[in-house]
């Protein structure tokens, strides 16, 4: 398989390697938590954080070891997101990637250790990277503001704290700006910081990019949700609305969310032209966020 199908299954074999052989092993104790953690993490989901740390590293000739680090990072953060996400206590879901959720297949105080330990994981991952310890220093601290209150736990607090409420349409970008668009940013950012310095025009342009893409994860989401089954989603469809959440198909309605999402895009496109061909993953990846199934 060539082309960008090849490269994306080869960046996820690659990722799913490298996040096997940097989550501890199943037989070191406590075995039932590692099991668990392994258990959220693999042999499951897009790997979409993984794919744009490859993406955008590959704009600055950064050491493959370093990149693994640094997506396998991000994916922990996600993959332990998603755990405590998925517990009573705050969506309540019974169904992720297609199986059982952490609390349902273990227990809940299992599933709220496991997300517990895989966000300490991701940051000794992190921390065992070979490079400037300034530089080190700097995407530590990128990790942390993305994961923390300013970032995807801020952006969860407001989701919860909107539930049955009327948000304006910024007030629901400013929420999934945090929520979602945070982890994309630093996954994004990171790639980059793997290689050469990017300069301020470089920055600014995947910083475009990076905002472009967040946004538009999530109205897809919100999409996704209003349309598509459980079996396809490998989660609860229909949640949101159920749940009485606002989203951008509650707001815009579903065509005027899809021709956002496609302005997104396009404005996705834009920001990494100066780039040229070696950003033609970057760019395809945001037409797989945009036009995905599921």
């Amino acid at each position: 398989m060539t082309g960008f199908d090849g490269w994306m299954r080869s960046t996820q074999a690659d990722a799913e390697r490298a996040l096997d052989q940097y989550l501890p092993a199943a037989t070191a104790l406590p075995l039932r938590l590692h099991a668990a953690m392994r258990y959220a993490v693999l042999d499951g989901g897009k790997r979409v954080r993984p794919l744009l740390v490859q993406a955008a590293a590959e704009l600055f000739d950064a050491a493959p070891a370093n990149v693994a680090r640094a997506a396998c990072a991000v994916e922990m953060i996600h993959a332990y997101s998603l755990v405590h996400d998925d517990m009573p206590c705050m969506d309540d879901d019974a169904l992720r990637r297609g199986k059982p959720t952490v609390h349902v297949a273990y227990d809940e105080a299992t599933a709220l250790l496991v997300g517990d330990a895989l966000q300490a994981q991701a940051f000794l991952v992190l921390a065992g990277m070979e490079i400037d310890p300034a530089r080190a220093v700097a995407m530590l601290r990128l990790l942390a503001d993305a994961a923390g209150s300013a970032g995807m736990c801020g952006g969860q607090a407001i989701d919860l704290a909107s539930v049955g409420m009327d948000l304006s349409l910024a007030e629901l970008e400013q929420m999934h700006r945090l929520k979602t668009g945070a982890l994309l940013r630093a996954s994004v950012l990171l790639g980059a910081w793997c290689g050469t310095t990017p300069d301020a025009a470089a920055t600014a342009a995947l910083e475009a990019y990076a905002a472009a893409i967040g946004l538009a994860f999530q109205v897809i989401d919100d999409v996704l949700d209003a349309t598509a089954d459980s079996a396809t989603l490998g989660k609860t469809a229909g949640k949101d609305a159920a749940d009485h959440k606002p989203t951008y198909v509650s707001i815009l309605g579903l065509e005027p969310s899809r021709a956002l999402a496609e302005k997104l895009r396009s404005d996705a496109h834009r920001a990494v032209l100066p780039f040229g061909d070696k950003a033609r993953h970057l760019r395809d990846l945001a037409d797989l966020i945009v036009q995905r199934k599921a």
